[in-house]
């Protein structure tokens, strides 16, 4: 089994360091259903161009179709001295049905083989992903709509800024999220490209038939230079920039999700089937599934940067160098899917206290800007208006009051144009209901978006039965 394909060439057997070393059937492994149908496809392109007879071909199917149960039931015995899924399978169809096998890479490269495969891979995780961003931001809609009315601090520079609408900002997530599963559906336009038959980098002379191969698979395009197809990885490049957005994204969430369940905050409370406890400290409930997810946006970066940085120096075409691309891509798929599916099912579970978020809204002379908002409607230049609330709040820290507390004759001190209908502007659901502007936090903006989400998502639903119904 440790005969290389390439042995006429060399005198010496590779040094056992070096099949260790250059060895990717550690990871690579879980290419081996889309390197078995791939050669289906290949096989039977051959025998319609009548390079391989049917006869031949057919004894290759079956060949491969036996390796695939074999390798599902655990009957298949990898070799790291092959190197990688690709040859592994290759011998053992050899040593299944003979001297036909060899017949099967008639017209291919490892190099455009590989690459057939991680498209096919990356096609179906990616749709993966895309469906799960969507149970994702059904998840948070749902969480938005079940709390409509709760009242929560808004913050700018972590300070206590103006009140918002609690579902106004889980809304704000699905928005994020919605730019995601757009970028991951744009990325899958350039991952679903049929690169094979570019061969070893130059094409083939054979007669083949690309076209025929890529209507087997279901590739809607086929690459248009050889070279371009075999040497890049841009494809995988832009998958990972899209994991890492999704990732900061995901650590943002996190990052609230575990400030507000402190008990400073004390406005969520993380299930106990999603938190950890203490080894010391019998009181502890840690968010450790946000502090994990948080911790994980960092591995996805890392990611990104090591095929950023691999990729940024290499000639064409093809360079071993590049057998590096798969785990980061692999890490990343595993990464960014467990995320997005622990969050899916946490999300639902998160208890709310919406008494703790409304006490938070009512801190912080957050009634300010709606002041100087009332003041510019009495015909005060909005820049004098703001430095006239300054001065009120001034005085109430001074004075230790909320600005509420404060008299119409406190308010007069500071400014003529203030009047009696001032307090009926600065109640919170005043504060809420009043900033109607498209995306504001008022609770009819809210209530419109969480319809316009629902519609979508029913859309979106539904355009992944046929991938559901597909897999089972």
């Amino acid at each position: 089994m440790s005969e290389k394909p390439w042995g006429g060439r060399f005198t010496e057997k590779t040094d056992p360091s070096v099949e260790s070393f250059t060895s990717s059937i550690a990871f690579d492994k879980r290419l081996y259903i889309y390197d078995i149908e791939g050669s289906i496809a290949h096989c039977r392109m051959l025998a319609k161009q009548l390079i391989i007879t049917e006869e031949e071909a057919s004894q290759i199917v079956e060949g491969l179709l036996k390796i695939a149960r074999d390798i599902e039931r655990g009957d298949f015995e990898l070799h790291e001295s092959l190197e990688d899924i690709h040859m592994n399978i290759e011998a053992q169809l050899t040593t299944d049905i003979g001297a036909v096998a060899q017949k099967l890479h008639t017209a291919r490269s490892r190099n455009d083989q590989v690459l057939l495969d991680v498209r096919m891979y990356m096609r179906d995780e990616v749709t993966n992903i895309v469906m799960a961003l969507t149970g994702l931001r059904q998840a948070l809609v749902e969480l938005a709509k079940n709390h409509m009315d709760v009242i929560m601090p808004g913050y700018t520079h972590m300070q206590p800024a103006q009140p918002v609408l609690f579902s106004h900002h889980l809304m704000a997530y699905y928005e994020m999220f919605s730019r995601d599963r757009a970028r991951f559906k744009e990325a899958l336009s350039r991952i679903n490209v049929m690169p094979l038959g570019s061969a070893a980098l130059a094409g083939t002379t054979y007669p083949i038939d690309m076209k025929h191969t890529a209507e087997l698979l279901g590739f809607p395009e086929i690459s248009a230079n050889s070279m371009d197809a075999v040497g890049s990885r841009d494809f995988i490049m832009e998958f990972l920039a899209a994991a890492a957005i999704c990732m900061v994204h995901m650590s943002r969430l996190s990052e609230e999700l575990i400030l507000w369940s402190s008990a400073e905050f004390g406005f969520v409370e993380i299930p106990d089937a999603f938190a950890t406890g203490s080894s010391i400290m019998p009181q502890k409930k840690n968010p450790d599934v946000p502090e994990l997810v948080r911790g994980k946006a960092g591995r996805v970066f890392g990611s990104l940067t090591a095929l950023l940085t691999m990729m940024k120096g290499l000639p064409l075409s093809y360079n071993r160098d590049m057998q590096e691309d798969k785990e980061p891509l692999f890490d990343t798929v595993d990464t960014l899917k467990g995320c997005l599916e622990v969050y899916e099912k946490l999300l639902p579970r998160l208890k709310v206290d919406s008494t703790a978020m409304e006490k938070g809204a009512s801190r912080g002379f957050m009634v300010a800007t709606d002041m100087a908002d009332y003041l510019v409607t009495k015909g005060v230049a909005f820049r004098d208006a703001h430095r006239c609330v300054g001065e009120v709040v001034r005085h109430s820290i001074d004075e230790k009051k909320d600005l509420r507390e404060l008299s119409l004759g406190d308010l007069k001190k500071f400014s003529q144009a203030f009047d009696e209908d001032i307090f009926e502007l600065l109640t919170i659901e005043q504060m809420i209901n009043r900033r109607t502007s498209l995306g504001g936090t008022a609770k009819k903006n809210v209530k419109k978006a969480i319809k316009k989400a629902e519609e979508t998502l029913k859309l979106e639903v539904a355009e992944h039965e046929p991938d559901k119904q597909e897999k089972a």
